[in-house]
């Protein structure tokens, strides 16, 4: 079953346990503004609210992924205007994204520069078109990465290297951010949303609950102490064997059947 959902900027389809996510501003490469983040909050809300829709994948439309913010619109602000408005949306906005309790997936299908390789460091799991180009061009206008790049790029890639990234602005090439550990591997243009699917599907056939929990357990731990980190591991895999599907998927491994994970 596939349904659409079709705002002026975000398009959502649901393709059975899936929730695709497309940016569809292709004339303005799919910049982010103020009118895009409302439509994906909104879009979200759908999205959490679901609890058929078990993997989620975002994508864009045309020739971006997402091509940034839009400069037009940044060289306009002050600094109060700025930082009371767009950077508390786009902050809150990917936060959401990044803690939503279920998996996400980029498909990167071409650029994803400045706000676009932010909202790509709060995905999951990543695939790069080999027409996409990553980077944090922000320098180069006299800015410098303000939705979250500054903090998450320093906890994904060694220091040196995000540095590099940030003080250069320079682009990145998809087979370079798959080395640095950006993103998990580059498939052919027209291969991209077969694979993220695909990826999608071997997803929602998992446990959502578990998916939760150890999605939780991720990112509550990256910001423990590793002793703080190793129990906290301790006490959720506990709350696991509470619960039917880790007893499912056992029975069904010694039974050799595929397990009925229910979320429960």
């Amino acid at each position: 079953m596939s349904t659409e959902q079709k705002t002026a900027c975000v398009r959502l389809e649901i393709e059975d346990a899936v929730a695709i996510v497309t940016f569809d501003r292709p004339e303005k490469l799919n910049a982010l503004d103020m009118g895009v983040l409302a439509e994906l909050d909104g879009i979200l809300d759908r999205i959490e609210n679901d609890n058929a829709i078990r993997a989620v994948i975002f994508t864009g439309e045309g020739r971006a992924f997402v091509a940034g913010g839009d400069i037009a619109d940044l060289g306009s602000r002050d600094a109060l205007a700025h930082y009371n408005e767009f950077a508390e949306t786009i902050h809150r906005t990917l936060r959401r994204i990044e803690m939503l309790d279920k998996p996400t997936i980029g498909a990167i299908n071409g650029f994803a520069l400045g706000g676009g390789t932010e909202l790509l460091l709060t995905f999951d799991l990543r695939l790069l078109s080999d027409k996409a180009r990553l980077g944090l061009p922000e320098i180069n206008l006299g800015l410098f990465p303000g939705a979250g790049g500054t903090q998450r790029i320093l906890r994904q890639v060694p220091s040196c290297r995000a540095r590099e990234i940030m003080y250069l602005g320079e682009m990145i090439a998809p087979d370079e951010a798959v080395r640095i550990g950006l993103a998990n591997r580059v498939v052919p243009h027209d291969q991209l949303m077969e694979e993220a699917r695909a990826m999608a599907a071997k997803l929602a056939a998992k446990s959502p609950l578990i998916l939760k929990l150890l999605k939780r357990t991720l990112i509550d731990g990256a910001d423990m102490p590793l002793s703080a980190a190793l129990r906290h591991e301790q006490a959720v895999i506990g709350l696991v064997l509470d619960s039917h599907d880790a007893h499912e998927g056992c029975a069904a491994f010694i039974e050799k059947r595929q397990a009925d994970f229910r979320g429960e």
